[in-house]
């Protein structure tokens, strides 16, 4: 992919990702927030964060199963851009939503099941964040740095059952989620079932020859 292509999918996602909080200061601006303004900007930024959560899941698959390098490129943005609206998702819930009350802050966090895994996927986010950059790759090791960021999996996992258990009864936009984080792992399973696989024939193909009966 030439660096003029690059660039412009970047600034494609720069965009993109940027509009919905473009959405919300318009929003802001002209008064029309809805009759909940705080209810639709903590449900807007979470939503948002989540469907650039499960963007950044989806670019390995893409190169999985079309041969794409690009989307690999891009995974590390949409990851920071889903780390920023988690961030501001949690800022308007101290913020706006309790007060800075922190004592009931914290006891929604032990007694409601749905605060509880938003509050580890945030602070699951954070080491991945902090380890984004090319330098904290070459400290860590590309081994240890691919290990730790397989928390962005669980982290998925989490942000949609933080969505299963905070939906209304009879809304289905967190089933739509929910199935797409397990077509997303259900890929990533299937490839590494095909390189466990790879591996294997060569030593079982081995096996078969040291078996089979030598010629007298």
């Amino acid at each position: 992919m030439g660096y003029r292509v690059r660039v412009a999918l970047k600034a494609a996602v720069w965009i993109g990702s940027l509009c919905p909080l473009g959405v919300l200061v318009r929003g802001f601006l002209t008064d029309d927030l809805g009759a909940n303004p705080i209810d639709y900007i903590t449900r807007t930024l979470g939503l948002t964060a989540l469907v650039l959560l499960l963007t950044s899941l989806g670019m390995t698959p893409l190169r999985a199963l079309f041969g794409w390098s690009w989307p690999i490129q891009m995974r590390r943005l949409f990851g920071l851009f889903a780390f920023f609206y988690v961030c501001l998702h949690f800022a308007v819930w101290i913020g706006l939503d309790h007060f800075f009350a922190w004592r009931r802050m914290w006891e929604d966090v032990l007694k409601r099941p749905f605060v509880t895994v938003g509050m580890l996927a945030l602070l699951l986010l954070i080491p991945l964040a902090a380890t984004s950059t090319s330098g904290m790759i070459k400290r860590l090791g590309g081994a240890n740095w691919r290990l730790l960021h397989k928390l962005a999996y669980v982290i998925g996992g989490l942000g949609v059952l933080h969505f299963l258990w905070l939906a209304k009864k009879g809304r289905t936009t967190p089933y739509y989620f929910a199935i797409a984080l397990a077509v997303l792992l259900g890929v990533r399973l299937w490839g590494w079932l095909g390189r466990r696989a790879a591996r294997l024939r060569p030593v079982l193909a081995d096996d078969g020859r040291n078996r089979a009966p030598r010629p007298s």
